[in-house]
């Protein structure tokens, strides 16, 4: 009886690793960007309560950081478990991830312009949320996560309904309160999704 010598698995190819890498690289990333503009939204939607020194705004801030924080660590730690999937990014994804940023910081500001030359400087939130929104749409192609669909659209939706609370009389500081934590905990939900499942 003979017995066959123990096979070993195959080395993942230079290809597979490398797009594993990369997969790692772009979960990184977007763990941090997402948080980090978790904590600017945040911190905007925490002016609209009080001043600068007030214990609200002060507590809201310092809750953000921490949630921010937790977010970073959880997506760049070592023992990290891997992605489920390595992504499938299109030809030319950088270039179009470029666009894409181009576009929206165009937009964001002529959301800023246009609504302080027609005196409604209340619709800045509402429209910064909107176009960080829609932005979002084409990322989840760009970047092959499809969690950024569900990003993209309670973004859009939390931009549509500061949109109604400015039409029903709100506060400016009521609405800028409302749309910058909603829009806040969007962006952390999707960083937290990012750094725990990939």
């Amino acid at each position: 009886m003979t017995t066959d010598p123990p096979t070993t698995p195959p080395a993942p190819s230079l290809t597979d690793a490398e797009c594993l890498e990369l997969t790692r690289k772009l979960r990184r990333r977007g763990t941090l960007v997402l948080s980090v503009f978790g904590l600017l939204w945040a911190f905007a939607g925490a002016s609209g309560t009080g001043s600068a020194t007030d214990v609200v705004p002060v507590s809201i801030e310092v809750a953000a950081l921490v949630v921010t924080a937790a977010a970073i660590y959880l997506g760049h730690r070592k023992d990290a478990a891997p992605s489920p999937r390595t992504v499938s990014l299109p030809e030319n994804w950088a270039r179009g991830v470029g666009v894409v940023n181009g576009v929206e910081v165009l937009a964001i500001f002529a959301v800023i312009a246009g609504s302080n030359a027609s005196g409604r400087p209340e619709l800045i939130p509402v429209g910064v949320a909107l176009v960080v929104g829609l932005h979002f749409f084409p990322l989840a192609r760009l970047y092959d996560q499809w969690q950024y669909r569900w990003t993209a659209g309670l973004m859009t939706a939390v931009a549509v309904v500061g949109a109604v609370l400015v039409v029903a009389g709100l506060s400016d500081e009521s609405v800028l309160v409302a749309v910058g934590l909603a829009c806040a905990a969007v962006l952390w939900a999707s960083a937290y999704h990012l750094a725990v499942r990939g």
